[in-house]
């Protein structure tokens, strides 16, 4: 199944924009409840004005507030990104560490984002369970679990470590385009004939064929 999503999605990658680990941190605390085109239309301004964690730590909360709105949960999320600056400055040299168990003690910061910053911005293996890889490794039946981090372990547990960071990109782009929540496109899968859960959506193939989408019409 995972040869087939490569094939279908050679181009799979992380799809918010980012030049360095900080930037792909913020951006990913940023991601939580909206989608990744809404942060790359916030992040330009965002980067160019604060390119530091000196800089986060300093900002002014409504200026910054008001740059991020957009995203939803602003307030919360601005808390965050203060705080983030803050303990990156005064524990990590204001640095982002390239280690899970030290990411996952910041502000904003869970496994999920750790394991983006990991495998992306550092090369180090990680599996990315966002709503995505959850319910489709469900659907492939690779896990029964709800729970995140047993999601990650359980199918962690199926592939070798140097396959988790694009195995995670794969899934997420075949939920985001074709295995989708309400209405997965089953005709239009490369994996149905391997898949258990092939009728949950519409198997016609030209039916399926216009439920392929993306999170940004007209993509």
């Amino acid at each position: 199944m995972h040869r087939l999503l490569a094939e279908r999605y050679p181009e799979a990658r992380c799809e918010l924009d980012f030049a360095d680990p900080l930037q792909l941190l913020v951006a990913t605390v940023l991601s939580a409840q909206t989608t990744d085109v809404r942060v790359n239309l916030v992040t330009p301004v965002l980067f160019a004005r604060y390119r530091t964690a000196a800089d986060y730590a300093a900002a002014d909360r409504e200026e910054l507030e008001g740059i991020i709105q957009s995203t939803g949960f602003y307030r919360a999320k601005a808390n965050s990104l203060l705080n983030l600056g803050t303990q990156l400055c005064e524990r990590f040299g204001g640095e982002v560490p390239p280690r899970l168990e030290d990411l996952v003690t910041l502000p904003g910061v869970g496994r999920k984002t750790a394991n983006v910053v990991l495998g992306n911005a550092f090369g180090v293996p990680g599996i990315t369970v966002d709503t995505h890889f959850g319910r489709l490794a469900r659907r492939f039946g690779w896990t029964a679990s709800e729970d995140p981090v047993r999601v990650e372990a359980e199918v962690g547990d199926l592939f070798p470590p140097r396959d988790w960071t694009m195995l995670s990109h794969r899934l997420i782009w075949h939920g985001r385009r074709t295995c989708h929540a309400r209405r997965p496109a089953c005709g239009a899968c490369p994996v149905a004939a391997l898949c258990p859960s092939y009728g949950e959506g519409e198997t016609d193939p030209e039916r399926a064929r216009k439920l392929l989408k993306y999170e940004l019409a007209g993509t």
